[in-house]
């Protein structure tokens, strides 16, 4: 079939077809070896004519390994012949007991693909597909393997499935059947299940987690949602000093608003005001103010006499600044406490009248839209995903997430997101994200319990946002950055990477590409992967469904891969409109 070298260009060999040799089509994408007296070069058929096969070099073969790369390239005189069964084993992978098989190889004769699995799953890795190309199915097959692997038991793995649609419960709800110590997890945003409602302590978030959550634009806003969290934290403590500091900050506001320059009555309307949103058993309108051999009510205090004065301005000023502690802004709680969004509530109506705001318009301003904000989500139908019962610390919350009955293991736990809207799940993604990779940052042993986030549809969540101007860093970006080595690795998944943050996909080690047509995206792969060739980019548009190309640090080479059907299967295939359309005939 092969005849001499003509001539090398590059990473290329161009192979003269001897004449009246027939040329056989299935080569495309074969693998060759160039052998010289001292080198074996492997590479990959990836154009065919009726003179010239054009070969591609991928790397050599030492002795019993392959190595990815070429430095040497074949002389002109070497024999070109096509892969051996042997040498094809050092490309598809060995049966060792860290590898796990992936799917086979329609190129040789359903040859098993298998892959080492710390090269896999130690490394972030993208799944892109278009819709209907096997990529929803090709995720639970790819998992499904990991735990139906006879040469280990990962009973302590932790696969966290952020799932769009709900599509993924159907795939792994039964895990347990292929062993009884395996275990499924799910929450939903459902209402109507309470019992596998998603619920979020508050007081594991952090400012940059509310500024997310209250959707903030301005550094502004964080300093706001900075104080609020300190004024909650005092407030939900319920003794002395939280009650004695509410009157301080009520008395500050107060007496800033006496020692402005408006009229008494423009003075009265916003104590008034202030005491309506903030009030306590000192300062309320009806709370009783003892002067020397009299009493009056609070509200009496601010009578406006005919000359438009207050007559009981001494005994208002003493009785405002008698609450007065400057040692209290100092204060600071040690830990943090439970609290709920209504406690926020009151916090924040603090907030706005705490020293500062009332004296600048465009502060306040933005102060009310965040309690607007937070009003919204107090009382709407999000509100039930961060009520949770009782205080719980981020460790246990976590063990939580992830044990079934207090005292069983789950190892993939999916997280249904289809009953809230893009933004509202984007915000809860990015939280959850955050939180474990606190949690794995700040293990004692590092690395020490991996976890991996699969990210459905993530071209929703993984954007270049605004997360960098407003917080300084975007946390997909960052886990993309430093999970890796905490143990905290991302799995995306989606039909659209040219939409994805350019920075998250620079770090993923591995991808399986499915069917692919638009053009954009072809063009987006074909220029972020420079080891992948334009015939296999290609050949993305017409691969069949479950086939993929995968490549990255787990393969030795791009290869083209069937995966097997997962059983069962995602929920995931199209609507039958036939059998919907028909009338039943009696």
């Amino acid at each position: 079939m092969f005849g001499k070298i003509v001539y090398l260009a590059n990473n290329v060999a161009h192979i003269e077809i001897p004449e009246g040799t027939p040329v056989h089509e299935n080569l495309m994408n074969m693998h060759v070896v160039f052998e010289d007296a001292n080198k074996k070069i492997l590479g990959e058929v990836e154009d065919i004519d009726a003179k010239l096969v054009k070969v591609r070099f991928l790397g050599e073969i030492v002795g019993n390994k392959f190595v990815g790369g070429v430095i040497r390239k074949p002389t002109l005189q070497a024999k070109l012949r096509i892969v051996t069964k042997e040498e094809l084993a050092l490309i598809v992978g060995d049966n060792s007991p860290s590898s796990m098989i992936l799917g086979k190889s329609p190129l040789y004769d359903d040859c098993v693909i298998r892959m080492d699995i710390n090269d896999i799953f130690s490394n972030h890795m993208a799944i892109f597909g278009n819709t209907g190309s096997g990529k929803s199915c090709g995720v639970a097959r790819l998992l499904q393997n990991v735990f139906s692997n006879p040469n280990f038991m990962p009973y302590k793995a932790s696969f966290f499935i952020f799932d769009a649609y709900g599509e993924y419960h159907n795939a792994f709800s039964e895990i347990n059947r292929i062993n009884p110590n395996y275990n499924f997890k799910y929450y939903t945003t459902n209402p109507n299940d309470p019992e596998h409602l998603l619920r979020i302590p508050l007081w594991l978030l952090d400012k940059d987690d509310f500024a997310l959550l209250l959707e903030a634009e301005t550094h502004t806003q964080l300093t706001i949602i900075e104080t609020m969290l300190k004024f909650v934290s005092i407030f939900v403590s319920d003794d002395d000093v939280s009650r004695r500091y509410c009157n301080h900050i009520i008395a500050k506001a107060l007496m800033a608003i006496l020692f402005t320059n408006q009229t008494c009555a423009s003075k009265k309307n916003d104590v008034y005001a202030v005491i309506d949103a903030c009030s306590t058993e000192q300062f309320n309108l009806e709370a009783e103010v003892q002067g020397v051999g009299y009493k009056r009510k609070f509200r009496e205090l601010f009578v406006i006499d005919s000359a438009g004065q207050f007559p009981e301005s001494n005994l208002m000023v003493e009785y405002i600044t008698s609450f007065i502690d400057e040692t209290l802004d100092k204060y600071e709680v040690a830990s943090t406490k439970y609290y709920t969004l209504d406690d926020l509530e009151k916090a924040l109506a603090f907030t706005l009248i705490s020293e500062g705001l009332l004296k600048n318009e465009k502060m306040y301003n933005e102060a009310v839209t965040l309690k607007v904000r937070l009003h919204e989500l107090a009382v709407g139908e999000n509100r039930g995903f961060f009520n949770f019962p009782q205080y719980i610390s981020l460790k246990d919350y976590i063990a939580m997430l992830i044990s079934v009955n207090g005292n069983r293991k789950a190892q993939i736990i999916n997280f249904n997101l289809e009953e809230i809207d893009d933004s509202f799940a984007k915000t809860l993604t990015k939280i959850y994200s955050k939180m474990l990779f606190t949690f794995t940052k700040g293990l004692q042993v590092r690395a020490s319990i991996p976890f991996h986030i699969y990210l459905e549809e993530s071209h929703r969540y993984v954007q270049s946002d605004s997360d960098k101007f407003l917080l300084g860093y975007n946390i997909f970006e960052r886990i993309a950055k430093e999970g890796r080595k905490y143990g905290l690795m991302l799995d995306l998944i989606s039909q659209r990477p040219v939409e994805l943050s350019d920075t998250v996909i620079s770090q993923c080690s591995n991808f399986l590409i499915f069917k692919m047509n638009h053009p954009r995206d072809l063009e987006y792969i074909a220029k972020m992967l420079p080891n992948i060739s334009a015939e296999i980019v290609e050949m993305q548009k017409s691969l069949q469904p479950g086939t993929c190309v995968a490549f990255g640090k787990a393969f030795k080479v791009p290869m083209i891969v069937k995966m097997d059907m997962p059983n069962p299967a995602p929920s995931s295939s199209n609507c039958d409109i036939f059998s919907t359309w028909q009338v039943n005939r009696q």
